[in-house]
């Protein structure tokens, strides 16, 4: 892992080799950020070797994985922390593409509303405009987070059918960031809504979901394709919420064909 300093922490990414560029048919380089309660590894289909995109970096937002953690409520200034740590990493790896799943798609959008960084190509997956939590699912995240790790990993929430090495991984991933982090994410998503502020995205953009995603459904993709200016609609079968792990080749393709085809150098 390589680290970046900023806002007086350390941001840890880690960076594909840059020589899988053509793999995309663009010399873009993707800049992926995981969502509630992951780490960078969640990306590992679409940053590792043989990966879609060509070049490519995942970070471990604050908290997260290996990087130093901040001391922000939930909400608006987590989303502030989290968008300095994209941009951060981007900077730092001249990526040019966010793709976001999540949570990291309420970062990615919060990164081009409320910073001077300007994405040639948004990825947004597994996510929406405006991403409520169920009031059990806040509860349980409070009270009994094994409750709230089992209930995640329900049928057609995070996975459809999904390996169980992958399930197994996913749940360690939680475990690791732990409660305190995880909620505080949950309740980040739980308080965004830039519906009414679609319009001021520029960036081309792709909405990415899993066919039976039960927590962020294609209703929410459709939207975004429909409410952003410069938007297309993909959905990938067989998946759910985390569809970039469970049918990785699937969500690459996509992926793949959009940065080659909308966001070309």
């Amino acid at each position: 892992m390589e680290s970046v300093r900023h806002h007086g922490r350390a941001t840890a990414y880690r960076e594909a080799d840059d020589s899988r560029a053509d793999v995309a048919g663009s010399d873009q380089t993707v800049c992926y950020v995981h969502g509630s309660g992951a780490t960078h590894r969640v990306w590992a289909g679409q940053y590792g070797a043989g990966g879609p995109t060509g070049a490519a970096v995942a970070l471990d937002l604050s908290g997260h994985g290996e990087s130093d953690d901040v001391e922000t409520g939930p909400g608006t200034p987590t989303l502030d922390a989290y968008a300095r740590d994209v941009v951060a990493v981007a900077r730092e790896t001249d990526a040019t593409v966010l793709a976001g799943s999540s949570l990291g798609g309420a970062v990615a959008l919060w990164v081009t509303l409320e910073t001077d960084f300007d994405p040639e190509g948004l990825v947004l997956a597994g996510t929406g405009a405006r991403l409520p939590v169920a009031a059990d699912l806040r509860e349980w995240l409070r009270d009994d987070f094994d409750r709230a790790v089992e209930f995640l990993h329900g049928p057609d929430r995070l996975f459809h059918d999904a390996d169980e090495r992958v399930v197994e991984r996913s749940k360690a991933q939680l475990r690791a960031t732990g409660r305190a982090v995880t909620e505080r994410d949950f309740l980040t998503c739980h308080r965004f809504d830039v519906r009414d502020r679609l319009d001021a995205v520029g960036a081309p953009a792709i909405a990415v979901v899993g066919e039976y995603d039960g927590l962020t459904p294609p209703s929410y993709h459709e939207s975004l394709a429909a409410e952003l200016r410069d938007c297309e609609y993909a959905e990938v079968p067989d998946a759910a919420h985390l569809a970039m792990a469970e049918r990785p080749r699937a969500f690459g393709d996509a992926v793949a064909a959009f940065v080659r085809e909308r966001v070309p150098r």
